[in-house]
């Protein structure tokens, strides 16, 4: 039994060896070939793309206006496969320890803490930056933004899709004054009983509110980020964050009782007028959300003096996607100024583009700035002043955990 255990556990190894040099060959290949056979060998084929779907305006995004685009314009069909990212990269995980060289993943969107887990299991292929011939026009290599995801070096194995900034949206009609501070907030919620909620901190959403008081109790990102990933430091000044959150849970929605599964859940909560205040990750997303007529026309939105956490996120290739070219064919036209400036258009998801504004030809700059106006779209100045960075992505586990302890189990 022994020898067999031995065995296996040695054919598991020979086959990572494997994949990895077989990818590693594959980008090697893929480097020498020019952009146009890429694009021909695609033609023709289905890619997969395995996302987050818990917001309808992204996935409208996808369905009818990239999807339609991506067949006309580069005979590529494109299929949406959502799913939670954690569990695409454990099916990711389970094909690679099982010797499975064409997977079923094509392209995968992540950022973060999964980003962070895919590159220690070698889950991807690359680097795909160079090859991308949009990222090149269009995109700023020396920016850290791009460089680095929640601290972790890109080093072009992810292709920047989207940035996003942390903002609460209200209805101004019921709330006339948002607060600007913590302390204020934390005064409102008082003021108001049952109409604040924020999400589980499981939900993205809720670990990123999280987050920001972190921020706010532990003197600011600054003294976070010099400090790196650090448990003595995060459990002694931590205890702003827990005693807050401790103090506002008798009078949230519910009385704290419940917590909303997912930002999706939070949302319909604000719709329906249970709870006055919602938020997300995304600082044009309420527009959108007033333009399909979910979120109330006196939606607006506030940031507090705390800061507004940012980020980008990313599409990558998985090491052992079959279609490697189609994928790639894909992502670049995702990247594309045209792409990127529908995303923004509050039709669809309403989103901040990855690229760098000032290298869109003139006639894409006037279309993407008048999709960034309307009156829950705070301005461009509050948001670059506001802005923090996210800081190491083990911390986003770290308040998980330690938020079931410190405020659930109390």
């Amino acid at each position: 039994m022994k020898k067999l255990i031995l065995f296996l556990l040695a054919a598991v190894l020979l086959a990572g060896c494997g994949n990895e040099k077989n990818t590693a060959e594959e980008s090697s290949r893929l480097k020498q070939e020019n952009w146009s056979a890429i694009e021909k060998n695609a033609a023709g084929k289905t890619v997969r793309l395995f996302m987050w779907g818990g917001d309808p305006g992204v996935n409208q995004y996808i369905d009818k206006w990239v999807k339609p685009a991506l067949k006309k314009e580069k005979n590529v069909t494109l299929e949406r496969v959502p799913m939670d990212t954690p569990e695409i990269l454990q099916k990711l995980m389970n094909e690679k320890r099982a010797g499975q060289e064409k997977g079923t993943v094509d392209i995968v969107w992540l950022n973060g803490e999964n980003f962070k887990n895919a590159q220690n299991e070698k889950l991807l292929f690359g680097p795909i930056t160079t090859m991308l011939p949009n990222y090149k026009s269009y995109y700023d290599g020396s920016s850290s933004e791009n460089q680095y995801d929640f601290g972790t070096k890109t080093n072009g194995y992810e292709a920047p899709w989207g940035k996003v900034q942390f903002v609460f949206n209200y209805d101004s009609s019921k709330v006339k004054n948002p607060p600007k501070t913590v302390e204020e907030l934390k005064e409102w919620i008082k003021a108001n009983p049952g109409k604040f909620a924020y999400p589980d901190p499981k939900d993205f959403t809720g670990n990123a509110f999280l987050r920001m008081l972190f921020y706010d109790s532990a003197g600011g990102a600054d003294s976070i980020l010099k400090k790196g990933y650090d448990e003595p430091f995060a459990e002694k000044n931590s205890q702003k964050l827990w005693s807050g959150l401790n103090e506002i849970e008798p009078y949230l929605w519910k009385k704290g009782k419940l917590y909303p599964n997912s930002l999706a859940e939070l949302d319909r909560l604000y719709q329906n007028g249970e709870v006055w205040m919602t938020m997300g990750y995304n600082d044009t997303r309420a527009e959108s959300m007033i333009e399909k007529n979910i979120f109330p026309a006196s939606t607006k939105s506030f940031v507090l003096d705390a800061g507004s956490i940012g980020n980008k996120h990313f599409l990558a290739v998985p090491y052992n996607s079959a279609k490697k070219e189609a994928a790639l064919t894909a992502i670049n036209f995702l990247e594309s100024p045209e792409a990127q400036v529908e995303k923004l258009s509050p039709a669809y998801w309403g989103e901040n583009m990855a690229l760098d504004y000032a290298k869109l030809p003139e006639k894409l700059q006037k279309k993407a700035d008048s999709y960034r106006k309307g009156p829950s779209v705070l301005p461009a100045e509050t948001l670059k002043k506001a802005f923090v960075p996210e800081v190491d992505a083990r911390y986003v586990n770290w308040l998980k955990e330690n938020w079931q302890d410190e405020v659930v189990q109390k």
